[in-house]
């Protein structure tokens, strides 16, 4: 996995590196004068968002630690909900704060994501730091909050991420641009098995994680985390930034994966970010050299045994000639290029875009979106 080119020259990181201290300083003293449960409130009673945004930088080595110090200088906010940035070196105790970097360092087996990791106790989104950043930074880099309160979904929907869900984002690059729609799918994929290996590692009840197409995902009809992939294109490959939050120990609005684990077992160990993260990454870099190498097609058999809707049968809600028109299909699986394959009663295929329908599938109805 190559790294970008452009970072600051020797002077730069040495600057980098004194200002990564003074921000240390900094840092500990915005978290010792407010409690993170303050912030969290703060952060949903709808006040501003703070004037400095803090960054810890974190390596799985010391070069990957000094990689990121180079790096540290040039990286920005945009104005909107953005402020100063301040970065500094990793916490000697940094579990204290937040997000433990020890512990999610100490799982993590993947050779190239996640071995560079900027932390922020509270910032509006881990997507736009990484995507505006992504030239100035690693390839596998991976950017963690704790508190999110400007996130992004699908259909440029916002929304407040509270404490106790896992919320980053992680880049990557691809040359194939056929392949980038079903990047999502191998990314809900990786989560879903790496929740079940660690699960399983841990002596833990299995947790039955389903694929809500295309990018949600679910547990016991409950919604506990969505992915986002967006990308951009330079010469020759594609920079994909993949934005994730799963909610692993906040309870509402929907459930959380702990709570589903103290309901298979009472007083069951807990599941702490830093380890589903770690796994997260363990899993999604073998899947995704194989689909970098094989294609989803090694993968999907392994993906619709995630997935809840394998013969779903919906109705499709059309219009024509100023009349509802509804028609029964199967949910088959997914189109070569990415989107829902079904099949209806008379045998007529039938592709369906996220994009140009509203999918209600727990309730068995499929409406197509019509052009005013």
């Amino acid at each position: 996995m190559p790294f970008p080119t452009r970072l600051p020259p020797p002077a730069t990181a040495a600057a980098a590196t004194a200002a990564a201290v003074l921000a240390a300083v900094a840092l500990r003293r915005y978290l010792s004068s407010r409690s993170r449960a303050a912030a969290a409130a703060h952060s949903t009673s709808g006040g501003a968002p703070a004037a400095t945004t803090f960054l810890v930088l974190s390596g799985k080595s010391p070069q990957d630690q000094q990689l990121l110090a180079s790096a540290a200088g040039e990286l920005s906010l945009a104005e909107e909900g953005g402020g100063e940035l301040a970065v500094s070196l990793a916490l000697d105790a940094s579990g204290d704060a937040g997000f433990d970097a020890a512990v999610y360092m100490g799982a993590l087996q993947a050779r190239r994501f996640g071995r560079w990791m900027l932390w922020s106790p509270r910032m509006a989104s881990t997507h736009d730091l990484v995507t505006q950043n992504f030239a100035k930074l690693p390839v596998g880099v991976v950017c963690v909050t704790d508190v999110q309160f400007k996130g992004r979904g699908r259909s440029k929907n916002v929304w407040e991420s509270p404490p106790g869900c896992l919320m980053f984002s992680f880049t990557s690059q691809m040359n194939d641009a056929r392949k980038l729609p079903l990047m999502q799918y191998v990314v809900c994929l990786a989560m879903t098995e790496a929740i079940k290996d660690l699960c399983c590692a841990k002596g833990l009840p299995e947790l039955d994680v389903g694929i809500k197409w295309p990018n949600d995902l679910y547990l016991k009809g409950l919604k506990v985390g969505g992915i986002l992939c967006t990308s951009s294109y330079e010469p020759k490959v594609y920079n994909i930034c993949t934005g994730i939050g799963l909610n692993v120990d906040n309870e509402k609005p929907t459930t959380c994966l702990n709570a589903a684990l103290q309901e298979l077992k009472a007083n069951s160990p807990r599941l702490k970010r830093e380890d589903v993260l770690a796994s997260f990454f363990n899993k999604f870099e073998i899947l995704f050299d194989i689909f970098s190498n094989q294609g989803f097609q090694a993968l999907e058999e392994q993906y619709y045994n995630s997935w809840l809707h394998s013969g779903q049968r919906v109705v499709v809600q059309d219009a024509h000639e100023g009349q509802s028109v509804n028609s029964v299909v199967t949910i088959k699986g997914l189109t070569p290029s990415g989107y829902l394959y079904a099949v209806g009663e008379d045998g007529k295929s039938y592709e369906l875009h996220p994009d140009g329908n509203s999918f209600d599938f727990f309730t068995g109805l499929v409406r197509r979106k019509i052009d005013a």
